[in-house]
């Protein structure tokens, strides 16, 4: 019978002098690399420009690590923020808010989509994010695999026996906790998987901000719940009834719920004949 899990992975995978390449940055370029394969893919199976992927990747990265930054100095450190701006874009990128990078994402789709918006590709920003939300979840579940790497985001402490005894976390360790990266990680990969398939049921059919609702409902709905197993992230936190991440997640599943009734009232509108191109260039 399984009896804890020692957890003693060293988070760096090789260095060569000062240099050091760690799980947590591999998990988080795979988890972008990996993704717009996905959308390339979904690119040509709607007919949309397959170059336009490139252009996306740059929007997606630069969104994700910004939001993910200004999101953690200003829900968790904004002392900081207000002290030294240059924080958030100097490495090393330590300290990223899922909040943060969920608000960056949308803004950075935003800005995409009104660039790429038009009669004949019609990258319209429901369209874009219904889509997108497949590889974020992969993402999620990719980052989530780096904190574990990284022991860091434990849960409290439990009996079950499944836990885990982080022996890198100085702070938390020979106390068997709740592997709360790994739950985040595995209902990431749920949904990335579940996703796929309303996806390649639907395709063009697909209900207009549905992926999307179904995305925020899921990750922060969860994420609601799962805080109650996790340590807080900053001291503040504990004088509070609920913590950031429960209190940022309630609007975030809130408007879940609006996209997903949204989608199934508006009518999915198609296009015409003379609006697909015959041919369009990737």
């Amino acid at each position: 019978m399984l009896q804890y899990v020692i957890w003693d992975v060293n988070p760096e995978i090789f260095h060569i002098g000062s240099f050091s390449v760690r799980w947590y940055g591999l998990l988080f370029a795979m988890g972008f690399l990996i993704g717009m394969q996905i959308m390339t893919y979904i690119f040509k199976k709607e007919n949309k420009p397959v170059a336009d992927t490139d252009t996306l990747l740059i929007y997606m990265v630069v969104a994700t690590i910004l939001g993910a930054r200004i999101g953690h100095f200003l829900f968790y450190e904004p002392e900081v923020l207000f002290k030294n701006p240059l924080e958030v874009i100097l490495p090393p990128y330590r300290g990223l808010a899922s909040h943060g990078a969920t608000i960056g994402i949308l803004t950075g789709l935003w800005l995409y989509s009104r660039r790429k918006e038009s009669r004949l590709t019609k990258q319209t920003f429901l369209w874009v994010t219904d889509r997108i939300v497949i590889t974020v979840a992969l993402g999620g579940a990719s980052i989530r695999l780096g904190n574990l790497m990284n022991s860091e985001i434990v849960g409290r402490p439990t009996d079950v026996p499944w836990a885990f005894i982080f022996l890198n976390n100085s702070e938390y360790a020979k106390i068997p906790r709740h592997p709360a990266q790994l739950y985040e990680s595995l209902s990431c990969l749920v949904l990335f998987f579940f996703l796929l398939w309303f996806w390649n049921y639907y395709k063009e059919r697909t209900p207009r901000g549905s992926m999307l609702g179904i995305f925020l409902i899921w990750v922060f709905g969860l994420r609601f719940f799962y805080e109650y197993l996790k340590e807080n992230q900053v001291p503040f936190e504990d004088s509070l009834p609920l913590n950031v991440g429960q209190i940022l997640s309630i609007p975030a599943v809130l408007l879940g719920v609006y996209f997903l009734v949204r989608s199934y009232r508006t009518p999915v509108v198609l296009a015409e004949p003379d609006d697909i191109p015959k041919k369009i260039k990737s």
